[in-house]
């Protein structure tokens, strides 16, 4: 499938502004170069509550954002999404997904805990994914006090951040607490070496590049020894059986095409129920351009809507019956 014309103009408009790529760029430059981009493109979602907290972290105090979609009745409890953001492990924050935060929590009516954990190269592996298994606790232990239901907990996050939900995912059923009812897994990385087709075939001109993959993981890995840890590579892990059901969206012309596809082959041989979403004109990033692309609102819509008929499975909630009455 060719290129979505929306797609084309942004790729044209970026090879006009000339801008370094990330991997040209300090790191800190790299987060501010993101943030930039990422507000031209979103979509500017309104929100009943979005409130900024600090829970203690095995590092320092990890910041989070709770997304509060409506006003919530006494005794109700809404499902809560977890949300790890994407950027390679070492750009992104709680400001680059806050817009996709909004739109899920509101479409999806649950409550999101965005989640900023700490960053490479200034922390390096497994330093993000200590803290988002620490904040996964947290939601657990206390999601009843900002009116969530700890016995529907979702994860969920794209690129970086998809790897980090499919670990954690891993962490919580070998741990046994809590219970994931679904994950939400937007272009992950999922394999120890940046070598699948995909990979090459879209080595430059399509947002991610491989220049810029192998700079991140440079940032972000101790050593060669940490690809051999499934908490950096989930797709190495010999057992994926157990795993709460997922949505997989992967785009045509990225980079992590072919190791996400992997991953939901994998996941079905593990007999786990998974949703394969390819959308085939995309570039990596594209969901987070809700503003510029048609595609990027409808594939936060069928993530919304994934995870809504997976909540109300679990609640026991029928929304026909409830209309009718």
């Amino acid at each position: 499938m060719a290129l979505d014309p929306q797609i084309e103009i942004i790729l044209g408009l970026a090879k006009k502004a000339n801008l370094p790529e990330i991997w040209q760029l300090t790191p800190d430059q790299g987060r501010e170069q993101y943030l930039m981009r990422v507000n031209k493109l979103k979509f500017n979602e309104p929100i009943f509550r979005a409130e900024d907290r600090r829970i203690s972290g095995p590092g320092s105090h990890i910041p989070i954002r709770i997304y509060t979609p409506r006003e919530i009745k006494t005794a109700e409890k809404l499902p809560v999404l977890t949300w790890f953001h994407g950027g390679g492990f070492v750009i992104g924050s709680l400001e680059t997904h806050d817009s996709v935060c909004r739109m899920l929590a509101n479409q999806a009516d649950c409550i999101v805990v965005a989640v900023d954990y700490r960053l490479a190269p200034e922390s390096k592996f497994p330093a993000a994914v200590e803290d988002c298994e620490t904040a996964l606790k947290w939601v657990a232990l206390h999601a009843v006090e900002f009116g969530g239901d700890p016995a529907c907990i979702a994860v969920g996050g794209d690129s970086a951040g998809a790897n980090l939900a499919t670990v954690i995912a891993i962490l919580a059923r070998d741990a046994a607490h809590p219970k994931l009812v679904f994950q939400l897994l937007i272009y992950p990385c999922t394999a120890p070496e940046p070598e699948t087709a995909s990979h090459h075939k879209f080595k430059e001109g399509y947002v991610l590049s491989r220049n810029s993959i192998t700079w991140f993981y440079r940032q972000y890995l101790r050593s060669g020894k940490d690809v051999k840890d499934f908490r950096f590579a989930p797709l190495i892990h010999d057992d994926l059986s157990g795993l709460p059901p997922s949505l997989i969206i992967v785009a045509g012309y990225d980079p992590l095409r072919d190791e996400g596809i992997e991953y939901a082959r994998k996941l079905i041989a593990a007999g786990n129920r998974v949703r394969l979403s390819n959308y085939e004109g995309m570039v990596h990033g594209f969901y987070l351009m809700g503003g510029a692309v048609d595609a990027a609102r409808r594939a936060v819509a069928e993530s919304a809507q994934a995870m809504r008929e997976t909540f109300d499975s679990v609640r026991g909630i029928d929304r026909k019956l409830s209309k009718t009455a």
